[in-house]
């Protein structure tokens, strides 16, 4: 597959990447640039990555920019990647962001500052609008990153609204890892134009037909071959019903144990490389139990990463 830069008016199925460790839990970067080839050659449109199932809060800044820069000294063009930079503290979020540029990534997607529980929306607003404007350059494409279940700070829909108005072609599009459908829904048709992605494609098709963007979602690391049909179906007026049921009958299954070690878990089956297995604290690889359940669940809905 030849995916295309990441552009305004084309359906996305971008995977949430993972980010492989060596065994003593130093970034591997050459096993990440080659994870992020082959998504790109099995039918990912993109590349969203250091986000939540990359691990990326559990790295340093220094470590964040090697990866980033490992994509483009790999020759993974960097209008494919939309590159997680939002950090608590503003020059952090600054200088990540500045990094993402430099490789020429498509986007960058940015948390609300997490820490500090319940902050207004002014605060949380403040808080991009000075970063958006100390990095000061015309490249700049923003989405937000609402995931209210883990960060605890939601960006509500009158926020996303006054980012959208205040900065025009800046802010152009949200993750939204929330779980509510009615949320997106409510994005999609308030902002016609911003660009709205489900971050599980058990809603992709849902998604698809009111408007959102594709997915960018962690179970794509191993699901992106059947995301991309569906969308490929939608896209042609075909029925995608039956791939989309058997899709989220695999999310399920994999969803039931902590994401980033269990994707890691099937990537190690797949490739028989035990580098995969490799988490940082506070993750902790699955047991030899639960990954003989996981696999049991995978084989019963008739999942073959191999020919996925």
């Amino acid at each position: 597959m030849n995916p295309q830069p990441l552009t305004d008016d084309v359906l996305r199925v971008i995977p949430a990447v993972l980010t492989p460790q060596t065994l003593d839990l130093a970034p591997d970067l050459d096993l990440f640039v080659r994870h992020c080839r082959w998504l790109l050659a099995t039918g990912a449109d993109g590349l969203g990555v250091l986000g939540t199932t990359g691990e990326a809060n559990s790295f340093s800044v220094k470590e964040r920019v090697q990866l980033l820069a490992a994509l483009a000294n790999g020759g993974i063009a960097g209008n494919h990647v939309i590159a997680g930079t939002g950090c608590c503290a503003i020059p952090e979020t600054v200088e990540l962001s500045k990094a993402a540029l430099a490789i020429g990534a498509a986007g960058v997607l940015w948390l609300p500052p997490f820490y500090y529980k319940n902050p207004k929306d002014e605060g949380i607003y403040r808080a991009f609008a000075e970063s958006i404007e100390r990095i000061g350059d015309a490249r700049l494409r923003v989405y937000l990153y609402h995931f209210p279940q883990q960060s605890a700070v939601p960006l509500s829909v009158d926020l996303v609204g006054r980012l959208i108005a205040d900065f025009p072609g800046v802010v152009v599009g949200l993750k939204d890892s929330g779980g509510d459908f009615a949320y997106t829904e409510n994005l999609v048709r308030r902002f016609p134009g911003f660009r709205v992605y489900p971050g599980s494609e058990s809603f992709l098709l849902d998604g698809l037909k009111i408007g959102a963007s594709g997915t960018i979602s962690a179970s794509c690391n191993v699901t992106a071959p059947l995301a991309a049909d569906v969308v490929a179906r939608w896209r042609a007026g075909r029925d995608a019903g039956a791939v989309q049921d058997r899709l989220s009958k695999i999310r399920a299954a994999i969803q039931g144990y902590p994401l980033t070690p269990a994707l890691k878990a099937i990537m190690a089956r797949h490739t028989q490389d035990r580098r995969w297995l490799a988490v940082r604290p506070p993750f902790v690889a699955l047991s030899e139990k639960e990954t003989a359940e996981l696999s049991a669940k995978l084989d019963a809905a008739q999942f073959d990463l191999a020919a996925a």
